[in-house]
């Protein structure tokens, strides 16, 4: 009896151990709550080490040393391939190449509202040179304050808003989110469909911005729902959207995506991650580096801020912005060419 109940645990974890490492191959990626323990693979990496270390001890008894063998494998398999997943797309840089004068650095950090103060994002776009800077939860007022000073120290930015619910007095800072966008990259327009809540997100809003002369990038400021349980329909539509934003053609996409590459698997085409445009900083060795819980060390919390560029674009580098300034979200920073040809 013991015997096949051993068995029957063996098989139960093995098939558990492939869902967490891979939902994709059973479509459960996007399903509660597979998408919320895929989210951080680098917690996936650790509680099979752990397992594997429990089975190890448990091999000290003879009664147990089978089962404890078979576990022992399964959690070595299972931590390896996580392990291989997280070297492809990298644990963790912390520089950016130099900037060069084909270059655009964009920088993305959900603000948590008004717990980052502007002086600390002025001073943190000034630092890291940003060209784009997306910023769910950021209002309208505090993104002019960030304009202001950063035209004080010669970096001037044009600010761009899009509010939901705009007649609720003292609304939550979630129903905002503010892109500011340097001068030199010519002036951008909101585009109403994206103004009015027509074509957007659904709960929380997304900034849609179009070059006015045609010339530049499409730029999207994106904040897609939390994955919460009641939310996941909503979550699944927002990602949609967001994949719909990134045809093919010259786009950048930032902000807060509430997913990680793994949910966004149905949704990449043409070699993309999310649509056509493809993860910055998966590419350039940060892609299992968490922005969210920042309370949580990088590789124990998820990736589900991003930078994601077309393939008018190739990525360059990434960097996270270790000190979330009292946000739940670290930024991030990425560094793009304009790709050859």
């Amino acid at each position: 009896m013991l015997r096949l109940l051993g068995i029957l645990v063996t098989v139960l974890l093995a098939i558990a151990t492939a869902i967490a490492v891979w939902p994709q191959f059973f479509h459960l990626e996007q399903t509660y709550p597979f998408a919320q323990i895929v989210a951080a693979r680098g917690a996936v990496l650790g509680a099979l080490l752990l397992l594997a270390v429990l089975a190890l001890l448990l091999m000290f008894s003879k009664t147990l040393r089978g089962f404890a063998a078979s576990v022992l494998i399964i959690a070595l398999l299972g931590a390896g391939a996580t392990a291989l997943i997280g070297m492809n797309r990298g644990f963790g840089r912390d520089t950016l190449p130099e900037a060069t004068d084909t270059s655009i650095r964009v920088l993305s950090w959900n603000t948590a509202g008004e717990v980052v103060s502007a002086e600390t994002i002025a001073q943190q776009v000034v630092d890291s040179g940003a060209d784009i800077v997306a910023l769910p939860e950021t209002t309208e007022a505090v993104g002019e304050q960030i304009a202001v000073m950063l035209r004080d120290q010669g970096h001037p930015m044009w600010v761009h808003t899009v509010q939901f619910n705009p007649d609720v007095v003292d609304g939550p800072k979630s129903w905002q989110t503010t892109v500011l966008v340097a001068a030199d990259l010519g002036q951008y327009s909101v585009i109403e469909s994206a103004q009015d809540g027509s074509s957007n997100t659904g709960s929380v809003p997304s900034v849609v911005l179009m070059p006015v002369d045609g010339t530049g990038p499409t730029i999207v400021a994106v904040h897609a729902v939390a994955p919460r349980r009641e939310e996941m329909g909503q979550w699944r539509s927002d990602l949609q959207w967001i994949a719909d934003q990134c045809p093919e053609g010259d786009f950048i996409l930032a902000g807060d995506f509430n997913a990680t590459i793994d949910h966004m698997a149905p949704f990449g085409v043409g070699g993309g991650d999310l649509g056509y445009c493809r993860d910055v900083a998966s590419r350039t060795g940060n892609g299992l580096s968490g922005t969210w819980p920042s309370s949580l060390p990088e590789l124990l919390s998820a990736p589900i801020d991003h930078v994601m560029a077309s393939q008018n674009w190739t990525p360059t580098g990434s960097m996270i912005i270790s000190d979330a300034g009292g946000s739940d979200h670290r930024g991030l920073v990425v560094q793009l060419e304009p790709a050859a040809g």
